[in-house]
């Protein structure tokens, strides 16, 4: 007897292989779920991770620059300590050279002279003062321009009528100072 087959066959094989294909789809729906979340989770870790180096170098950075203001204000003081040393070693070297002018113009001045006022101004030296006559202001000059430690003296003004120096010439020069080796 031949056996013919009624049931609905291909109606079978159409629901196996749709049931196949949705457990397909959704496999590689699940599959690719997994790998968006676990792509997420790692780039969100990656990204996490570099934060924290950043908070890591800010801080780093915010700590040297620190260090950074600290050196250069201790640069700037050094800087105020050696312009100070070089001051008080000019002075120190000086010191010696004003007891040496004093000395210098008092033996440069001649008799019937005399010194009223001095001043100096960088390297120049103002003299005012009083002499017997014209001639002691004369010599006054060519003493101060032997010297070793004064040099060039200029005649400002003679003035032999000044009231208050009676019989006298009131004078003031000009007289580089110079330091002798």
């Amino acid at each position: 007897m031949a056996r013919i087959n009624l049931l609905p066959w291909r109606e079978t094989l159409r629901h196996e292989r749709q049931k196949n294909y949705y457990i397909a789809v959704g496999l590689v729906a699940v599959i690719t779920l997994g790998l968006g979340f676990f792509v997420h989770f790692e780039l969100d870790n990656q990204i996490e991770s570099q934060k924290e180096r950043n908070d890591y170098l800010l801080q780093n950075i915010t700590s040297l620059d620190l260090k950074i203001s600290a050196i250069k204000d201790l640069e700037l003081e050094k800087t105020r300590l050696l312009n100070r040393m070089k001051v008080i070693q000019r002075l120190q070297k000086s010191r010696p050279e004003i007891v040496h002018l004093f000395e210098e113009l008092s033996l440069t001045l001649p008799e019937g002279a005399q010194i009223l006022k001095v001043s100096q101004k960088d390297m120049t030296i103002t003299i005012h003062g009083i002499a017997e006559s014209n001639s002691r202001i004369s010599t006054f000059m060519r003493n101060m321009d032997k010297s070793a430690w004064l040099k060039n003296p200029e005649l400002i003004i003679i003035d032999a009528n000044k009231p208050g120096f009676p019989n006298s010439s009131w004078f003031s020069l000009k007289v580089q100072r110079s330091q002798p080796q």
